[in-house]
């Protein structure tokens, strides 16, 4: 690649001074040597900044395109030769060079038209600066003048119909729709950009606000040569080196812009340099001023929890698709370590992020040892205030059941006995009926009480172990459970945990799933003991929405272990949970 860029320059300085000679042998009085060489001198800047981005960033189009709109500027100057073949096939390619540069603004920088309607006027702009000058030749006999040729007679090899007068119409209506209609739609569209641009990307875009202007000065140019005699002199000389200075402009400012990343890339040191004495919070702010987006966020991936999180341990949010961020993944060993945030400009820019991302691996890593330390220390602060509401909220629960049902039990108790004591004076067989009634009475409270004493923990948990708590809880259900426990005795705060999973997600199963059937497995796994609850509901259980699912996640938290919930809609629900309980 290097061998034919070198080849394409050469060829480029030899092209420019035949074309400079053509000007001067052919246009005479029309021209001068100053212009000639101007002309030439755009189209070498056009050559060399093309040859520059092609060699920093060999997979971009903009470098060859702009290369190539180079060759067809000075190839254009060859339609002034009088040499009929000459003549022919290089004013039939004379405006193609217009069609490169517009093609090379509509894709910078990233060397692609990405939007429809910058692909669709590439397109009908390719075409007419193709078609318009054929048409021209098939008519064209050399008698009437045109804007394209100085006033001496040229013969057109694909002559059909001798017709001067459509030759000129025809060169109007090229004018009047290149450079009126397509030259004013591009502009709105090179405005539409800039507009929708972010503002860092706005500052990358500058060079096309020198486009419009470069067209809109080219457009005001061709409708006056073309419906108009020449201009005075100096109408003319002003004219022409506005133009020329805004074509040499152009292809300066669009390969400094793409320079410009690659100047970015080399601050990568310098970044490397400040990461080492930045603190972990630090790190965002270091990367979004060497990638030059102050909004830019860092994400880190948290294995544990399966997500990622900002530098405060709160899940980050990744953006779409459709929205002005975009998302770089930064990987080490084929594992995730964190993902940056930043504007979609910088996609164009793939060099500069992987560089920064590979200076600011390291870093990233110790910022994501951090930001799981905060996120655990975030989820502990959660949860302590859940525990301390559940906490309440048992107190409450506790207090309710033991009014409703306990205590005006008792109360009925008290006032039956009270009675039976008046009437065992007067009415023995009365009183013993009372007492009688007492008696039950006593008996419905005491059960209550054993009921409420179960549901705050399970005696038959603690006599009897984990098996028989969760059959006696399968044998309550309302929904069938098909149980399968295959443990010994274990601690009891794991045996205590297991139990409220299995409580927990039976309720909801049959509460909120309107399960057919439930499924419990509980087996141990070298020091771990695996509670499993799949059931056949309709799915959709959301740790989120409810506070019993937050609750059994403290919970399992609490002995060191991993609560797992899948509930698609439609089902199945499973509820898993992995309780450390040592060997």
């Amino acid at each position: 690649m290097t061998a034919l860029r070198l080849a394409l320059a050469a060829a480029g300085i030899a092209l420019g001074v035949l074309a400079y000679r053509v000007q001067i042998d052919n246009l005479g009085a029309l021209t001068s040597s100053t212009r000639a060489l101007a002309i030439v001198a755009v189209a070498w800047a056009f050559l060399g900044a093309g040859l520059i981005a092609w060699a920093r960033r060999p997979g971009n189009r903009l470098g060859p395109l702009l290369t190539a709109a180079g060759f067809a500027l000075l190839a254009r100057q060859f339609r002034y030769s009088h040499d009929e073949l000459a003549f022919t096939v290089f004013f039939a390619l004379s405006e193609l060079s217009y069609g490169l540069a517009a093609h090379s603004v509509l894709a910078y920088p990233s060397g692609h038209v990405r939007g429809r309607a910058e692909q669709w006027l590439v397109r009908v702009g390719y075409a007419s600066v193709l078609l318009f000058p054929l048409a021209i030749l098939l008519v064209y006999e050399g008698a009437e003048r045109l804007r394209f040729m100085d006033p001496r007679p040229h013969e057109s090899l694909l002559l059909v119909w001798d017709n001067g007068s459509l030759a000129v119409t025809l060169q109007r209506i090229f004018v009047v729709w290149v450079w009126g209609v397509l030259a004013t739609i591009f502009i709105a569209l090179v405005v539409r950009r800039l507009a929708r641009a972010t503002p860092r990307a706005r500052r990358l875009l500058a060079p096309l606000c020198l486009a419009a202007v470069v067209f809109a000065l080219r457009a005001v140019y061709e409708g006056i040569f073309a419906f108009v005699d020449r201009p005075s002199a100096l109408v003319d000389d002003v004219l022409f080196w506005w133009q020329i200075a805004g074509f040499m402009a152009l292809p300066i400012a669009l390969v400094a812009g793409m320079l410009r990343a690659r100047l970015a890339r080399a601050n990568v040191g310098e970044l490397v340099l400040e990461l080492e004495r930045t603190p972990p919070e630090g790190v965002r702010g270091a990367l979004a001023r060497a990638l030059d987006d102050p909004a830019l966020e860092v994400g880190f991936w948290l294995p544990e929890r399966l997500e990622y999180v900002d530098g405060h341990g709160r899940p980050l949010v990744l953006p779409g698709e459709d929205d002005d961020r975009a998302v770089t993944h930064l990987d080490h060993d084929g594992e995730p370590v964190a993902v940056i945030v930043h504007d979609a400009s910088l996609v164009d820019e793939p060099e500069l992020l992987l560089a920064s991302g590979a200076a600011a691996r390291l870093a990233l890593e110790n910022s994501r040892l951090h930001a799981d330390m905060r996120a655990q220390l975030l989820e502990v602060q959660e949860s302590r205030v859940r525990i301390v509401q559940a906490a309440d909220e048992e107190r409450r629960r506790i207090e309710r059941d033991l009014h409703d049902g306990a205590q005006q039990r008792l109360v009925a108790l008290a006032m039956d006995l009270g009675m039976a004591r008046a009437k065992l004076e007067t009415d023995p067989a009365a009183g013993a009926a009372l007492v009688g009634e007492a008696h039950e009475e006593a008996k419905r409270a005491l059960a209550e009480l054993r009921d409420l004493a179960r549901g705050i923990h399970p005696a038959v948990l603690a006599d009897r172990g984990l098996d028989a708590a969760i059959s006696a809880l399968a044998a309550r259900s309302p929904v069938p459970v098909d149980v399968d426990v295959a443990t010994g005795r274990l601690p009891g705060p794991v045996e205590s945990t297991a139990y409220f999973v299995v409580v927990e997600a039976l309720t909801n199963a049959a509460k909120h799933a309107r399960a057919a059937e439930i499924g419990v497995r509980i087996t141990r796994h070298r020091d771990l003991l695996i509670v499993e609850v799949i059931d056949d509901g309709a799915g959709g259980a959301d740790p989120a929405r409810g506070t019993g699912l937050r609750g059994l996640a403290d919970r399992v938290a609490a002995v060191d272990g991993r609560l797992a919930i899948t509930s698609p809609p439609g089902g199945p629900t499973v509820i898993r949970a992995e309780l450390p309980y040592g060997s």
